[in-house]
């Protein structure tokens, strides 16, 4: 994985931009956890699908297993929590928890796919893309993408209500803006960022205590903590700590995929 510069344009809607290529010599199942984000995914020729293909991949609070085979590659936009209805022209809810053909959101999608086919630079690729959001983009809400950080922030240790009242807004509203700009609800966005806390916890070499990670990361206790871990990732806190130990050794970032 190579990561891109995002052009300075976009850098309130684009979080990262991704150029990935693998190989798999026999078919390999890998799970993917929530994060709570939105990606457009540019599938370049040879990759999984054979031939291009631009995919949206919605918000999600449920994990996903992927059978991968022969060459995956491509480039992965991962946009900025409140900034997908300002992207994409549709609310956010509409693509939650689905993978998507770009093309049914915007059908003049052909030519970058053609573009990305006779391309095989990485930079190169990262420009067309990038080219494709700048002409699609509209000024993102910066009250959203505040109240997506701060609830991102506090993961789970403040209320929906306090947030709210801090940024001037009803709960309702709140509930509302997440739903036509994030496509997860606040809590939900917060107990993904919560989960994300423990795996930062878990990096280290010293065997975990379960008990003060539950704490810092604003469980009421470690079963509550379990539970969380089991429902968001499907896997038991043991088996997630040995998953995540691997990435600790390896270049692949913990948050993004989990090898089953």
């Amino acid at each position: 994985m190579t990561e891109l510069p995002v052009r300075p344009s976009l850098r309130r809607h684009v979080a990262h931009v991704v150029a990935y290529r693998e190989q798999f010599d026999e078919e390999t199942s890998e799970r993917v956890l929530p994060d709570g984000a939105t990606r457009l995914i540019f599938h370049v020729p040879d990759s999984l699908y054979g031939r291009s293909a631009i995919e949206v991949a919605g918000p999600s609070t449920e994990p996903a297993v992927l059978r991968l085979r022969g060459t995956v590659a491509g480039i992965s936009v991962t946009l900025r929590p409140g900034a997908v209805r300002d992207v994409l022209g549709v609310p956010a809810s509409e693509v939650a928890g689905q993978v998507v053909a770009l093309d049914e959101l915007w059908p003049e999608t052909g030519e970058t796919a053609a573009r990305l086919t006779h391309t095989s630079d990485d930079a190169a690729r990262g420009g067309i893309v990038q080219d494709l959001l700048e002409a699609r983009s509209r000024p993102t809400s910066c009250r959203v993408g505040r109240a997506a950080h701060i609830v991102s922030r506090e993961a789970g240790r403040r209320s929906v209500v306090a947030i709210a009242e801090d940024l001037g807004l009803s709960e309702r509203r709140l509930q509302q803006l997440f739903r036509a700009h994030v496509g997860l609800t606040p809590r939900a966005l917060g107990r993904i960022a919560r989960m994300h806390a423990v795996f930062r916890a878990l990096r280290g070499d010293v065997p975990p205590s379960w008990a003060r990670i539950a704490t810092d990361a604003g469980f009421y206790d470690q079963a509550h903590l379990a539970n969380e871990l089991r429902r968001l990732s499907g896997l038991t806190p043991s088996a997630l700590l040995q998953r995540v130990s691997g990435f600790s050794k390896t270049s692949r970032p913990p948050r993004a995929r989990v090898p089953e």
